[in-house]
């Protein structure tokens, strides 16, 4: 059964914690990575998240893709799940302990890659809409706790909301 959905409060150790992460990754694949980012909740500060260090590794196509994923097998990155967008290649997910970890695999310079920066960089300027993030995501975890899929779809809303506002 898939880990319920549980949001805790922001942990100041969680930048650090990429840093250590986004080392080994650029360590062990190199220039196949074009750019390396901390995105989602645990990238906001103050922000409550899922225990999960999302990163978001920018590739040249889905040739590099495929070549991270099978350098970082041996680090303990599994395959979470193949994208279904053309611009979004893998998510490997590492860790069952928190907090974990999922490196989204993607098109550098995509749109895909464009949304999560934007929505990281809003909401770490913008605290009244990081607090009602935090808010909706609260809400929505007692809703879905056994449905990460619905909970995740459940935000999609609010964040397009977000990166719209953020483009202009």
């Amino acid at each position: 059964m898939p880990r319920p959905v549980v949001i805790v409060p922001y942990d100041p150790e969680w930048p650090r914690i990429y840093d250590e992460e986004s080392t080994l990754i650029r360590d062990t694949v190199g220039e196949v990575i074009r750019s390396l980012e901390h995105v989602g909740s645990t990238s906001v500060p103050g922000l409550w998240a899922k225990p999960i260090i999302d990163i978001i590794a920018g590739v040249d196509g889905s040739a590099e893709a495929k070549k991270c994923r099978a350098l970082l097998h041996p680090k303990g990155y599994d395959d979470a799940s193949a994208g279904d967008n053309p611009d979004w290649y893998y998510c490997l997910g590492k860790g069952l302990h928190s907090p974990g970890f999922h490196l989204h695999l993607v098109k550098e310079g995509s749109p895909f890659h464009e949304k999560h920066i934007l929505f990281r960089d809003w909401l770490r300027s913008h605290p009244a809409d990081a607090e009602a993030y935090k808010e909706l995501k609260l809400n929505l975890s007692e809703k879905y706790r056994n449905d990460r899929v619905a909970y995740t779809d459940a935000k999609t809303g609010f964040i397009d909301v977000i990166v719209e506002r953020a483009k202009h």
